[in-house]
């Protein structure tokens, strides 16, 4: 089939890739525009550009597909059906008409629980027990349209948002060539989509605080639903001064006192409830660290509050 590919983060790669390898024809590559990024802001092309350029493939980065001339130099690719995956824009119908079969999303959860921008991190915090990922065919709402296939997976009690979003990566990247396939065969059925309906919000800074004040499961999901990016953080007073300290991997533990407090040498803290102990942390400009090497660097003694 002739596919438009629209994606633009690591999460888009895989797909981009098992479809070349499976044989479809690429028009054309859209992702978004080169940002400045790192301490000097050069100028940073998305994991899907570059993957695109190493395939040799026609790559586009509008700033925006409002643009009449934009939709028109898309129109005049004359796709068979456009693939998305976690593009970073909304689609405007004529878009979303232009493809002969419409445009295929590939979205990380069951919808319709968790339409929007952070579905992987938002089902972790909430404490779901499974997700997956969906290829749904795109409307002009936020991820409301019907669906053709899924897969369901289990959601570990200490996965963290990158471990699970690199398993629905892969299983995404397959989902979709599967999808292909049946669609070129013209065996591509689609249903309405069932459930309740909740929104996965970007995630805020503000969130990323831990609150000891919660009990420990809640700070838990926390922290693995932020790990690796941004980072649940806390303060600790080091040296006379205090000191932002993310936490990238937890577990619950047994032990009880003020929420925030440190309740023995191996970094277990209580919680509104409950306690959770720090396996993994990592300081300002530091590599990433299990527990036992960062207190020998990093004093933090039992009885310590942590804000």
């Amino acid at each position: 089939m002739r596919v438009v590919f629209m994606g633009t983060p690591d999460f888009a790669v895989p797909t981009l890739t098992e479809i070349i390898g499976q044989g479809h024809e690429v028009a054309a590559v859209y992702t978004q525009p080169p940002r400045p990024a790192g301490r000097g802001q050069a100028e940073r092309r998305s994991p899907v550009h570059e993957a695109a350029l190493r395939f040799g493939l026609q790559v586009r980065t509008p700033a925006s597909m409002k643009d009449a001339g934009v939709q028109a130099e898309f129109a005049a690719l004359e796709a068979d059906v456009a693939v998305v995956v976690a593009y970073g824009q909304l689609l405007p119908q004529g878009v979303l008409d232009s493809p002969a079969h419409g445009c295929l999303n590939l979205h990380a959860s069951l919808l319709p629980r968790w339409r929007g921008a952070a579905p992987i991190q938002r089902a972790i915090m909430a404490g779901d027990r499974e997700t997956g990922v969906m290829v749904m065919r795109m409307e002009a709402g936020l991820d409301t349209g019907p669906v053709a296939m899924s897969e369901r997976v289990a959601i570990g009690p200490d996965e963290t948002a990158g471990e699970l979003h690199d398993r629905l990566m892969r299983l995404g990247a397959d989902l979709m060539a599967r999808a292909l396939s049946a669609l070129s065969r013209g065996a591509l059925a689609f249903h309405a989509q069932e459930g309740e309906t909740t929104y996965a919000r970007k995630i805020e800074k503000a969130e990323a605080r831990i609150d000891w004040s919660r009990p420990a499961q809640d700070v838990h999901n926390r922290i693995r639903g932020l790990s690796p990016f941004p980072g649940a953080w806390f303060e600790a007073g080091i040296g006379g001064k205090a000191e932002r300290i993310k936490v990238l991997r937890s577990e619950l533990a047994d032990g009880a006192g003020a929420p925030g407090t440190v309740l023995d040498d191996h970094l277990t803290v209580a919680c509104g409830e409950g306690a959770v102990r720090l396996v993994e942390l990592q300081r300002a400009g530091k590599g990433a660290m299990a527990a036992g090497a960062f207190l020998r660097g990093t004093p933090i003694a039992t009885g310590q509050r942590l804000g």
